[in-house]
Formats: structure tokens, C-alpha cells, sequence
């Protein structure tokens, strides 16, 4: 018998605690063998769940990663710093810590690489990251509407399009392997926000 039929069954929902044996034994294997020695039936033999589990829950390899990334992201803190360039240096340099592997931990970045090269091919994979964002991925977004209410944001910008801005900028940085360093992310930030927030009155 496998640790997940073990486990507590909870009905048709996924189990936490097999879930999250699933995603520990995923991120163990990269951080020993790389990305490439991720496998399905590796996965379930290191997490001692049934094989089945897994593809009921991830259909793919790819879907397994993108719950690894999501649960990666969630773990990092989201800031409320009173402006726009605080809340996006304040998020932004754990969050590239954590695609770089600067953190100390398994580095996300290429993750994210695969995933958005899957998708090109895979109308699944591409589905459940849009999904994936419709539904997890908001940090920006209230940054960005925190900003609008505040009238630190431009006027004539509209959100959606400073959204856009920002999500293109580092998925740009990503693909091209430029993501900064600790230190270099609050000169991102500000050219990123140039011509996007009104400039502080001078009393």
C-alpha cells in the first residue's frame, strides 16, 4: 500500500498532505538531479503515493511543474508599502531571489521557461496558465489598484495596460536570462514606473 492510500481520504478533494509529499518530492528531485530527472513515476516513487494520484491531480509533467511554481510564488510575502515603487521593490527582489535561485533554493526561472515553451505546443498546459493566473497570480494587480486609488498611478494609463508593463518587463528578463540581481532591482523598478506614476508634489 502506497503513504498516499494511507493518508486520510478526504473524498473527491486532493488530500494536503499527499499533495504536498507530491510537490516536496518534485522540488527534492530537481534540487538533486536537475529539471530533467523529473518524471512522473520518479515523483510518485519518491513521494510513496500511487502513480494514479498523481496524473489524476497533474495530467502532465508540465501541469506537475506549474503547481511547484504556484505553490513557490505563494510563499512569497505580498507588501503593502504605501507606493507603487516600494510595493514592486518590495515583492519583486524575493520574488527574482526566487527565480534565480539567489534565495538559496531551488531556482523557478527555468520552470517558468519550460512552462511557457510547453504551452506554445500544448493548449492544456497553455489553458492551465492562464487559468493558474486568473485565479492565484493577483500581487500585481492589487499593487496596481492600490496605486489607481491612492492617484499615484497616470491618469490616462489604464490599468490593465500598466499591468501589461510591468508582467512584460520581467517575462522579457526571464526568457532572455537577464533577471537582476538583489541589488539591481530597485533601478528596474524605477524604469519600469517612469511615466507611470505622477510625480510626488513637492510641498
Amino acid at each position: 500500500m502506497s503513504d498516499d492510500e494511507k493518508r486520510v481520504s478526504i473524498g473527491a478533494r486532493r488530500n494536503p498532505e499527499t499533495e504536498a509529499a507530491v510537490l516536496d518530492a518534485a522540488e527534492a528531485l530537481i534540487r538533486e538531479d536537475g529539471y530533467a530527472s523529473v518524471t512522473m513515476e520518479a515523483v510518485a516513487r519518491r513521494a510513496r503515493a500511487g502513480k494514479a494520484t498523481v496524473y489524476r491531480w497533474w495530467p502532465s509533467k508540465a501541469h506537475l511543474l506549474l503547481a511547484l511554481y504556484s505553490r513557490a510564488k505563494l510563499e512569497i510575502p505580498v507588501p503593502d508599502t504605501g507606493s507603487l515603487p516600494g510595493d514592486m521593490t518590495a515583492y519583486f527582489t524575493p520574488m527574482f531571489a526566487r527565480l534565480t535561485g539567489e534565495s538559496g533554493q531551488p531556482p523557478i526561472g527555468p520552470i517558468l521557461r519550460l512552462l511557457i515553451a510547453e504551452a506554445q505546443t500544448d493548449p492544456s498546459v497553455q489553458d492551465a496558465l492562464n487559468e493558474e493566473r486568473r485565479a492565484r497570480w493577483h500581487h500585481i494587480d492589487r499593487m496596481i489598484a492600490r496605486a489607481r486609488a491612492r492617484g499615484e498611478l497616470a491618469p490616462t494609463l489604464p490599468v490593465r495596460r500598466a499591468e501589461q508593463r510591468i508582467v512584460a518587463m520581467i517575462w522579457y528578463l526571464l526568457l532572455s536570462d537577464q533577471l537582476p540581481l538583489r541589488e539591481e532591482v530597485p533601478e528596474l523598478v524605477e524604469a519600469i514606473v517612469t511615466g507611470m506614476v505622477v510625480p510626488a508634489r513637492v510641498s
